[in-house]
């Protein structure tokens, strides 16, 4: 578990307020205040549990100010480690949530499942997979998922400015690790909120979890703007994990050729005759290794496996093939498209 820092005052009217996520690895978001004349806005709001509120009402209470005066939230992305505390946020004091319209539309489809079809859904995605019959039943026991976020109110778009007044924040859009994920650009002080986007020292989990193609590319969509990121000459990025950092164009560089790394082992594990996902992704290199997974966890590979199989279609190297038994099976493409 990462040690939590302390609340920060970054200048320019901003400050970091660490809000834990308890049992998590990851420990802690980095929840950012920003000071306006009609009462901070936050960016992000943290995890659902009572540790966390506590942790984000002693941390505005610190610098002055009360979660009742908090004028709005602009969340990065639908994840609940950013989104979950946002509806309490709103109920204490009014505030407005903001956040991209793609991952809103996101929160609408798994508010419209409820959590038994939410299961089943992902039972589905397992087994097309090619999980064997013992991890579908582990997974059907495990205990149902918290509760989705609360429906944002304003639904953002790229380039266009938050509701800060007197300042001007502005939506770049930057998808891949979801659908809607944003950076925001402080354009009076020229700092970047980059969210999960950008991290200092983590790579963040790019996934592809449909099996009708609805999710897109999300990698690629991902190695194209982490491309873009660096044209914003932003001085400083302030990520929501680990710590804010300044070489921006340096680290964006780092992870577009870790993925294009992970593409190439990738492509050396697929052969002419098609193999399962489960099967390719358990002959990548895990940090935790295949072996030592738990289901929740291979599921979660599997789906960066796919998001991967899905770059290499595109550029004619990777081959989907699905027979009778229903299960997605990859081989080795033909060529460059």
């Amino acid at each position: 578990m990462r040690e939590m820092p302390p609340v920060e005052d970054l200048g320019s009217g901003m400050w970091s307020v660490p809000v834990p996520i308890p049992g998590n690895p990851l420990g802690y978001t980095l929840v950012y205040v920003l000071e306006s004349p009609r009462g901070p806005v936050l960016v992000d709001a943290g995890w659902q549990h009572e540790d966390s509120w506590e942790a984000l009402t002693a941390g505005l209470e610190s610098l002055g100010t009360s979660v009742d005066d908090v004028y709005g939230a602009v969340i990065t992305h639908f994840h609940p480690d950013h989104s979950g505390l946002a509806g309490r946020v709103r109920e204490a004091s009014g505030a407005w949530i903001a956040m991209h319209h793609a991952d809103v539309a996101v929160l609408r489809y798994i508010n419209g499942l409820g959590g038994t079809d939410r299961r089943k859904t992902e039972l589905d995605q397992l087994r097309r997979a090619g999980a064997g019959a013992e991890e579908l039943r582990a997974y059907e026991k495990l205990d149902p998922r918290m509760d989705p976020p609360a429906l944002p109110d304003r639904e953002l778009s790229d380039g266009e400015l938050v509701d800060l007044p007197q300042r001007k924040l502005r939506v770049v859009w930057t998808p891949g690790h979801s659908p809607g994920h944003i950076c925001l650009h402080l354009e009076d002080s020229n700092h970047l909120f980059t969210g999960d986007h950008v991290l200092p020292g983590i790579t963040p989990h790019i996934g592809l979890y449909s099996v009708d193609g609805s999710d897109g590319d999300p990698l690629g969509a991902f190695l194209n703007s982490l491309a873009q990121v660096p044209e914003i000459g932003a001085a400083e990025a302030l990520p929501a994990h680990e710590q804010r950092f300044t070489d921006i164009a340096g680290r964006t560089a780092e992870l577009i050729e870790h993925h294009e790394d992970r593409l190439r082992e990738l492509l050396a594990v697929l052969s002419p005759e098609p193999l399962s996902l489960w099967e390719l992704t358990a002959a990548l290199t895990w940090s935790q290794g295949w072996e030592g997974m738990r289901t929740v966890s291979r599921r979660m590979a599997a789906s960066e496996a796919a998001a991967h199989l899905r770059v290499l279609e595109r550029r004619g190297l990777a081959d989907l093939r699905v027979r009778g038994d229903d299960v997605l099976r990859w081989s080795a493409g033909s060529g460059p498209r």
